[in-house]
């Protein structure tokens, strides 16, 4: 299922991150901001125990989060989501998964990946800025599903429907939430208006 979160404060900040001007501390913030406004909506239904709390006044009945949060970033622009995300899951435990394609075969290959325990009893959310072809979404879930995880979200800022689309063939069992879905994809793959490169703005490395 798919999910774009149309809300006034994360159109807003990702309106600053579109734009060609905005500086590196500037977009980095933005998105750091609009991961924690995503998160809200994200964790709407994690799943919760009944508890027992005590107040100053008296005993009553609470909740908390029955099952362990993972946050997995693809590496490298994922990380920008992450501190946004851990804010208001403080709890959450993270992995990273870094991927790239064999130019020969043409089939991801793995370069990195390091996970908590036990993810086939946890809320995984696999996270990246740009969903463009859905490639390394696809490649990355994959992975992490081969660990043994069940229960996965797909978290962007910003996607375009070719990698909806390809989200949506190869893992319909994995809700996926967006800020905004864009327009198209161009013949050199970015989004259409996209951001541009979101490592490169995240990191200062253009």
């Amino acid at each position: 299922m798919l999910t774009v979160l149309e809300h006034p404060l994360i159109t807003h900040k990702l309106s600053i991150m579109r734009d060609e001007k905005t500086g590196t501390k500037d977009f980095r913030e933005s998105l750091d901001e609009i991961a924690e406004l995503m998160a809200y909506e994200v964790c709407r239904d994690l799943p919760v125990k009944e508890i027992e709390v005590t107040t100053p006044i008296a005993k009553t009945k609470g909740v908390q989060i029955s099952k362990e949060v993972v946050i997995v970033p693809i590496l490298r622009a994922g990380i920008g989501l992450l501190d946004g995300i851990r804010r208001l899951v403080p709890t959450a435990k993270v992995g990273f998964i870094g991927l790239y394609r064999d130019e020969e075969t043409l089939q991801p290959v793995e370069y990195f990946a390091k996970f908590p325990k036990a993810l086939e009893d946890a809320v995984v959310l696999v996270v990246d800025p740009m969903l463009a072809t859905g490639g390394s979404a696809v490649d990355a879930i994959k992975l992490v599903k081969d660990r043994g995880a069940k229960n996965i979200k797909l978290v962007c800022l910003v996607g375009a429907p070719e990698g909806v689309k390809a989200m949506e063939e190869n893992h319909p069992d994995v809700d996926i939430y967006l800020a905004a879905l864009d327009e198209k994809l161009n013949e050199n793959g970015y989004i259409v208006p996209g951001l541009g490169d979101a490592g490169d703005r995240i990191f200062g490395t253009k």
